[in-house]
């Protein structure tokens, strides 16, 4: 979904995990992801999306069951939102709810064009890498370079180091990719980071989830 330009320009990417305490009912559930979905509505916001995690997959067993994921122009931006009352009423109101929370934030070059807002249906895929102390600048970037390339089923994908460590459970390097849907991302499954750097890992975290429809009036 992009022009064919090879100028870009920057975005901020936010990503947000959940793990959801198991007593919580159905209703609860749904009231949740409705007043995450809400958060769209703050004026800094170009895109977000919240909702159930389809798939997870870790090395350290890592149980998350929802995501949030909403993009900015700018960090100042993204404070804004951060800071925003009506994102403050959220969080307090649904700390309850959540067991565990982790957070990740990037900047991201998309081409011009390229789609903001995501099309409900559509399938994204997030990967998280938390590598070993003391590992080279060089194979971060190696790293990098794959988990940012982008093959043909994949309609658009960023990736970058994060730059917010307080939540990240010390993962440093994420991307995103956004698939038509889930037969385009079944294409695309191998894990070339632990196949290829391994021995410079601690964990990785792969995250499946659905783009849902906006949130419900």
């Amino acid at each position: 979904m992009s022009s064919s330009t090879s100028e870009t320009h920057q975005i901020i990417e936010h990503i947000v995990l959940f793990k959801v305490k198991e007593n919580v009912d159905s209703t609860k559930l749904d009231s949740m992801v409705n007043d995450l979905q809400n958060l769209v509505k703050i004026d800094q916001v170009l895109h977000l999306s919240a909702g159930s995690i389809h798939r997870l997959r870790s090395n350290s067993n890592s149980v998350f069951t929802h995501v949030l994921h909403s993009r900015y122009r700018s960090k100042g931006d993204l404070k804004a939102y951060v800071d925003h009352p009506n994102h403050v009423r959220v969080v307090e109101e649904l700390l309850p709810v959540w067991e565990d929370v982790m957070a990740v934030d990037w900047i991201a070059d998309l081409i011009p064009g390229t789609t903001l807002a995501l099309v409900p249906g559509s399938v994204g895929k997030i990967s998280l890498v938390k590598v070993k102390e003391n590992v080279s600048d060089e194979v971060k970037s190696e790293i990098m370079e794959v988990i940012s390339e982008k093959s043909p089923e994949i309609d658009q994908i960023t990736a970058g180091e994060n730059f917010s460590p307080a939540r990240c459970n010390g993962f440093s390097i994420v991307s995103i990719a956004y698939f038509k849907d889930f037969s385009e991302m079944k294409k695309n499954h191998k894990d070339l980071v632990m196949e290829k750097f391994g021995d410079f890992v601690d964990d990785t975290i792969v995250v499946e989830f659905v783009v849902p429809s906006g949130p419900i009036e």
